[in-house]
């Protein structure tokens, strides 16, 4: 499978004359995990709302191979093949686990069969199969996450944008995750992009790190790079972490 590259070129978002993100540039090939840390107001969810669609470009562009993001709704993204999940859980809380999976396959076009079956693979794969019959808002913060995932993949995306997935799972729910996370790329064929502020999962997790501080990119790298870098240390990981 050749690869497919989301490109992120010269990119500006603006809120109301503030300058959210200045200029940055980002790239994610299919087969890797790039990590985007950065301290809380640095730009990251704003960036990935940007390639997603929930928010306009004040300039730049944002392609996935071939087709060009840039000026397209949420819905045409999605269909394009990038998917995101959200840092507040979005799941339809009424829903039983298994049908807000399929509402996601069903989105892509899968017909109620082909949906179902996904679902439940997906489940499977994420460590939720014993769930499928249980509501949405009757799940533990962990599960959710990992259900909003699942929902995400069952869009077979190209990409697939997480913002903060480890967010309120415990430390044996973290390695759990990082696990199949760290399987994706393989075995989908998929490019991952990933926000979280356990540097311990991005650390092993990522095969490249871009960091964001002030809506601008102060390093980007390989993990040992960018964690001796002297602009990341100062804005985000403190001066022990060089020595970590």
């Amino acid at each position: 499978m050749s690869e497919t590259r989301l490109a992120v070129n010269d990119v500006s978002v603006e809120f109301t004359g503030l300058r959210a993100l200045d200029h940055v540039s980002l790239s994610v090939l299919t087969g890797e995990v790039v990590g985007l840390i950065g301290p809380n107001g640095s730009g990251k969810t704003t960036l990935i709302n940007a390639i997603t669609g929930q928010v306009k470009l004040a300039g730049g562009t944002i392609t996935a191979g071939d087709i060009t993001l840039s000026g397209l709704s949420p819905r045409r993204i999605a269909l394009a093949g990038v998917s995101r999940s959200f840092q507040i859980v979005r799941l339809f809380n009424t829903m039983t686990v298994l049908e807000n999976v399929e509402a996601a396959a069903l989105a892509k076009g899968a017909s109620r069969g082909a949906a179902t079956e996904r679902a439940k693979s997906l489940l499977d794969e994420l460590g939720l199969s014993a769930k499928v019959d249980e509501l949405g808002e009757s799940l533990s913060y962990g599960d959710k996450r990992r259900v909003e995932i699942a929902r995400a993949l069952a869009a077979e995306p190209r990409f697939l944008l997480l913002d903060e997935p480890a967010a309120g799972m415990n430390d044996a729910e973290t390695e759990t995750l990082l696990h199949t996370l760290s399987e994706l790329p393989r075995k989908r064929g998929l490019g991952l992009l990933i926000i979280d502020h356990d540097m311990g999962l991005i650390m092993r997790l990522c095969h490249r790190l871009h960091v964001l501080a002030s809506g601008r990119t102060i390093a980007e790298g390989d993990a040992a790079h960018v964690r001796s870098h002297p602009d990341v240390i100062e804005a985000y990981l403190g001066k022990g972490a060089a020595h970590a």
